[in-house]
């Protein structure tokens, strides 16, 4: 199959969601297709196999059961963001349940939204900010906010680590959750992600990658008010350094958790009472 010859890892369920993507149903054979199928599909498996992304072909990506747009330019969510954002969202609930009062949620570089959206929509009472920066990542989260939470997520364009950006919320919010760039200097294997995602949603800055990291840790220590909550996505190798960087700025109860796989894959981190 061309696909398996093209490295894909996953060929057999590309091919049936290529197939799927013209017909507009499910099917188990492209039975029914019309005399155009064939050559549009064959274009397509030509772009699979030269490792275009599946989601840029199909234009749709899925998070935590919710259809997202996908487009170049726009970061390609993973499974393991998912577990972050169900950090976020527990953390996020235990303020409704124990506190009887609507969470304040912060996504600080939230690409096309998936977080933010996944939190208004699992956290019907929280008041959710995202920001981004990039331009094509902002607009696809705006479409998607509207079309999934409509009214529910505030976005802003701006720089998710400047002091400026969203100052007036500095010691009031509860959770801050971000998937920022945290990819080490040339550390990128996978040919889709290096040749598809965008250079600013990869890498963190520094050979290490923790530029970017340390500045959201420090940014959301400001962010967060006493018991508020950092959940930030980071690489397998990165949880030693970012424990130290949040115990730095004086947060407590620091901690790192693993994706599915069992990797390290996010910081936990509670802002002290006072």
């Amino acid at each position: 199959m061309e696909l398996a010859g093209a490295g894909v890892a996953s060929p057999l369920v590309d091919a049936r969601v290529l197939a799927e993507h013209l017909l507009g149903r499910q099917v188990l054979l492209a039975d029914g297709a019309g005399a155009d199928f064939l050559p549009a599909y064959r274009a397509l498996v030509a772009r699979r196999a030269a490792r275009e992304p599946l989601q840029h072909l199909t234009g749709r990506m899925w998070f935590r059961g919710l259809e997202l747009v996908a487009r170049p330019g726009v970061f390609i969510v993973r499974p393991e963001t998912e577990v972050v954002a169900g950090a976020a969202i527990e953390e996020a609930q235990q303020v409704v349940l124990l506190q009887g009062r609507a969470p304040v949620v912060v996504d600080l570089c939230t690409g096309s939204g998936a977080i933010a959206i996944a939190v208004a929509a699992e956290v019907p009472a929280a008041q959710v900010v995202a920001v981004e920066l990039a331009d094509g990542p902002f607009a696809a989260a705006g479409e998607n906010c509207e079309r999934l939470v409509p009214g529910r997520v505030r976005l802003i364009q701006a720089d998710a680590i400047a002091d400026g950006t969203l100052s007036e919320l500095d010691g009031s919010v509860d959770v801050v959750v971000s998937n920022p760039p945290y990819v080490p200097a040339e550390v990128v294997e996978d040919p889709e992600t290096a040749l598809h995602d965008p250079v600013l949603a990869l890498y963190g800055g520094g050979e290490e990658g923790l530029e970017i990291p340390r500045a959201v840790v420090a940014r959301a220590s400001r962010m967060l008010r006493p018991g508020g909550v950092l959940v930030m996505e980071h690489d397998a190798g990165q949880g030693a350094a970012l424990r130290e960087t949040a115990r730095a700025v004086g947060m407590e109860q620091v901690r790192t958790g693993q994706d599915l796989t069992g990797r390290d894959r996010y910081l936990l981190a509670m802002q002290p009472f006072l």
